[in-house]
């Protein structure tokens, strides 16, 4: 666009310099065509600027090709080094291989004898190499094998999986239904319990235990504890007196109740032997003459044993079917109490253990401080000691008890006064 209006413009003044007197219509016109020229000088400073760039541009790659062409001068004379290098590395090469084709001539026998011995080597390396190289096709055949039954097993495992998480989510959509019936049950059965039980049982329960634990704290720890010191008190007393006769028991006693012992045990123990083995010989043989008995009397009974039981057996499934429900409805009503009775259990077992377990530990001391009692201090004794030292006290307050609030029956007196008079004794008729 640029060079045709620059093209029209010189047209243009061609004309006017040649033709000065022309036609009106030719004047008119040439105005024309100097407007569009001066509209369109704008455009003209434009691509003047576009030029001005161009020219930088050209400039700046003028630049850059000096440069290109300075290195391209250092990179030749780096090759012309290079190739004077090669070509006397090649020189060194003819001349060395001048040397080994010298070389060949004089030793090609020992290197053809070598070639051999290494061509034998090599062969028989092959052949090793192909015998591992065919167990390995076998192994990988055997593998591809095993893969594919393992993939097969895989297979299956996916599809039991899934199986398994279909029947888990069934069973878990289950679970919470039967959860949430059970839970709806609970809430009606709480509401009939709660409907169902008499308050005043709850309140009366609670004063009981109130008063108890009153009684307990004001009477009877206190008592306990002064009967406990009195009764270590008691127990130091003791053991200062019995210090100078345990050492005269075991100074004189204790070596004669052992030889004793020795000569009892001595002369017992055959006899001892020889009626174990007669209690064993008479066990077998009462087992041998009662066992066909018993067999016969099992065999004799087990018919009438049968009708028995087929007889029987409507007549239990009748009652069996008739006190279910009622069975079901005692069961769910005192299974809160069940589960109030069972935790009470627990803790009183946890806590009688712990005692047991202390009272055991102080008769196991008490005993192994003295000479005499420390062959008795064996786990069972201590057992049943800390179980009876436990127990007397209970033993002690239910006696108490029971002689407070049950009275003895009078039992009638046998001996009663008859007042008639005895008969007299008959004569016999031959005296």
């Amino acid at each position: 666009m640029a060079i045709s209006k620059l093209a029209i413009l010189s047209l243009f003044l061609a004309l006017v310099f040649t033709q000065l007197r022309a036609d009106e219509s030719l004047d008119l016109e040439a105005e024309h065509i100097v407007e569009v020229v001066r509209s369109d000088d704008s455009e003209f400073s434009d691509l003047k600027l576009e030029l001005d760039q161009l020219k930088f541009k050209i400039q700046k790659l003028e630049s850059d090709l000096d440069v290109k062409n300075q290195e391209l001068k250092r990179k030749d004379e780096v090759i012309a080094q290079k190739e004077k290098i090669i070509s006397a590395k090649l020189d060194s090469i003819s001349l060395l291989e001048s040397e080994i084709a010298s070389l060949q001539v004089c030793g090609s026998s020992s290197l053809v004898d070598d070639l051999k011995r290494q061509l034998e080597m090599l062969n028989g390396e092959k052949e090793s190499w192909e015998t591992v190289a065919n167990e390995a096709e076998k192994k990988t055949l055997e593998a591809s094998l095993r893969l594919e039954s393992l993939q097969k097993i895989h297979e299956e495992q996916k599809s039991k999986i899934r199986v398994t998480e279909r029947a888990l989510e069934v069973s878990k959509e289950e679970m919470r239904k039967a959860k949430f019936e059970a839970a709806s049950k609970i809430k009606e059965l709480t509401e009939v319990h709660g409907a169902w039980l008499p308050p005043w049982l709850a309140s009366h329960y609670d004063q009981f235990q109130s008063l108890i634990r009153t009684h307990w704290n004001e009477h009877a720890k206190p008592a306990i504890d002064v009967v406990i010191q009195k009764a270590s008190d008691k127990t130091a007393q003791a053991a200062k007196w019995a210090e100078p006769h345990v050492k005269t028991v075991k100074i004189k006693y204790i070596p004669v109740v052992k030889e004793r012992w020795l000569v009892v045990k001595t002369n017992v123990k055959p006899h001892i032997e020889t009626l174990t083995a007669k209690t064993v010989e008479f066990y077998q043989t009462s087992k041998s003459v009662i066992t066909p008995y018993a067999v016969k009397s099992k065999e004799a009974i087990r018919p009438y044993y049968l009708e028995v039981k087929k007889f029987s057996k409507p007549y239990i499934d009748q009652v069996a079917t008739v006190t279910k429900p009622h069975v079901e409805k005692v069961r769910v009503v005192l299974k809160p109490y069940t589960k109030k009775l069972v935790r009470g259990y627990g803790k009183f077992l946890k806590s009688a253990a712990v005692y047991h377990h202390k009272v055991q530990g102080a008769v196991k001391e008490t005993l192994n401080k003295h000479e005499l009692t420390k062959p008795l201090a064996t786990r069972e004794l201590e057992w049943f000691a800390a179980s009876a030292i436990l127990a007397l006290p209970i033993i002690f307050l239910f006696n108490m008890i029971s002689a407070l609030f049950w009275k003895k029956t009078k039992k009638p007196t046998r001996n009663t006064v008859h007042n008639a008079r005895r008969k007299g004794k008959r004569a016999h008729s031959d005296k």
